[in-house]
């Protein structure tokens, strides 16, 4: 990759991205994927999804009730060769040996009906039983899934969601299987009928397509127009021959120019329940990610997993990326016809420099979109339970940043120290003394409530409340960090009673008291 002034662009180009890329070497080699660290949210994976191939491979059954049979019927349809262990067997597994469909190991279990097999279930009322089973299994290295029972399954059967070829397995580790249950349900009804069939087209056509475009950016491009198309209709419908037209079509139309694009996204504040739908499918057809630092791990986590992701944040006193490299590196990726995601937290608009990284864009002629976020202010405002508007404390709001290119003189004190509006100060934190002393002097009540959310829609989301007398005093009491966002009025005072997330506002300590003396 090349600076457009022709030197190459490396680390140093690139703020973080050559320490980025160690750092997610190191998260790859112990077993989380590159690119991002793991969800803070989430607990390492209870178990490791995984598909089999049972075609004409033995598994046993143990148990000849109506619960093994639903295990047997599962097990023919993936072509498993399945012994069924059981004194007895029901009346639809009965069937299934008398038309020699499986064979019945008829008696109590015995270690040898496990000789051979690759898998084994045990699907027996009896639990001595079926831990005997799984305890077997396990000494001879054999997945065992004993039904209704986490604890003594080494595997666990998910609920599936059939367009063969394409199937979606749904586990909770054992803990909630009806949860499991019903989110398939709910795919079911989401997902086309029709994935199925055009699985089975395109795996007929794969060699073509692999042929006429060799590069994998460039063949993902043509598989996201194909399925943005018409094609899934036609199938959906019934009209595979119309389908095929629709392939052979795309195949001989001439290929994409090489020209990439980028995509100017909004992260939101941390959590990813906020992401837009539309800033996701960015994130998923992404080759490239230029993140932000303070990106949340959770949101980095809902991006495409192989794709290259650089770190290009700006820190106050760290390593930080200068906008002209951050302007170079989108440039490069997109020339070299990728696409590229510049996912800002927040709203790229709203104190983000998306506005000059748009205007580059435009200047070098680069396709380009904006995707809208949810900014910190809506957000921790919304998190921490304070009204930015309200008709009796508040009838206008004002947005600002004490972090601004030529400091906090540009700023107009007197405007911002009217009562009965509410100031959301971005990028604050570092000079909460200088702001205070600002509105105080023009003229802003010393009373006034703030609200310092620190983390906010995160899970570590923290609340400080006080009066504007107070603020950096109680700032530095509680160590706030960045990223944090204050909100200053008389809405501010509402956070006491509102706050729904996460733990209670730390508001001020009330004031000491002192004992009366007794009259002589």
């Amino acid at each position: 990759m090349r600076h457009p002034a022709g030197e190459p662009i490396t680390g140093r180009h690139i703020g973080g991205a050559t320490s980025h890329f160690r750092a997610a070497t190191a998260r790859a080699e112990d077993g989380g994927p590159p690119g991002f660290a793991s969800s803070s949210k989430s607990k390492p994976m209870k178990m490791f999804p995984l598909f089999t191939d049972l075609k004409q491979r033995p598994v046993l059954v143990v148990g000849g009730g109506e619960v093994a049979a639903r295990k047997v019927a599962s097990l023919l349809a993936a072509g498993a060769l399945v012994t069924v262990g059981a004194p007895r067997l029901g009346r639809s597994l009965a069937r299934l040996a008398g038309d020699r469909r499986i064979r019945h190991a008829a008696g109590e279990y015995r270690e040898d009906w496990l000789d051979g097999a690759w898998l084994v279930i045990a699907a027996t009322a009896d639990r001595t039983v079926n831990s005997t089973v799984a305890r077997d299994a396990a000494r001879r290295r054999l997945f065992a899934n004993v039904v209704d029972d986490a604890e003594l399954s080494s595997f666990h059967v998910p609920a599936i969601i059939d367009r063969s070829p394409v199937v979606i397995a749904i586990s909770s580790g054992g803990v909630a299987p009806m949860l499991a249950r019903r989110l398939r349900e709910r795919l079911e009804t989401l997902l086309d009928p029709g994935l199925g069939a055009l699985a089975r087209l395109l795996e007929r056509h794969r060699a073509r397509i692999r042929e006429r475009l060799p590069a994998l950016d460039a063949r993902r491009r043509w598989y996201d127009a194909l399925f943005d198309g018409t094609i899934s209709a036609y199938l959906r419908a019934g009209q595979s021959l119309r389908a095929e037209t629709v392939l052979e079509a795309a195949l001989q139309a001439p290929a994409a120019p090489g020209l990439g694009s980028v995509a100017l996204v909004g992260a939101g504040p941390g959590d990813p329940g906020l992401l837009t739908l539309k800033a996701l499918r960015a994130l998923n057809q992404a080759d490239v990610i230029l993140h932000d630092r303070l990106v949340s791990a959770d949101v980095l986590a809902l991006a495409r997993r192989d794709a290259e992701f650089i770190e290009v944040g700006k820190t106050g006193g760290g390593h930080s990326t200068s906008q002209d490299a951050i302007h170079a590196a989108m440039l490069a990726h997109a020339r070299a016809g990728r696409r590229v995601v510049r996912l800002k937290g927040g709203d790229p608009f709203v104190f983000g420099r998306g506005g000059e990284e748009l205007e580059f864009l435009h200047a070098h002629a680069i396709p380009c979109e904006v995707v809208p976020g949810i900014t910190a202010a809506l957000a921790c405002a919304a998190y921490a339970g304070v009204p930015l508007t309200h008709r009796e404390h508040a009838q206008s709001v004002r947005f600002i940043t004490a972090h601004c290119r030529d400091s906090l003189d540009t700023l107009d004190w007197r405007a911002l120290a009217q009562e009965r509006q509410t100031l959301a100060v971005y990028m604050g934190v570092g000079d909460l003394a200088g702001l205070r002393d600002n509105l105080l002097a023009h003229g802003r009540a010393a009373s006034t409530p703030f609200a310092l959310v620190e983390n906010g829609s995160r899970p570590g989301q923290r609340v400080v409340t006080g009066t504007l007398a107070q603020l950096p005093e109680r700032a530095n009491g509680h160590k706030v960090r960045s990223p944090a966002l204050l909100i200053l009025g008389e809405v501010a005072a509402l956070a006491e009673r509102l706050h729904w997330h996460g733990a209670p506002p730390l508001g001020a300590p009330p004031p000491a008291t002192v004992p009366l003396r007794h009259a002589a």
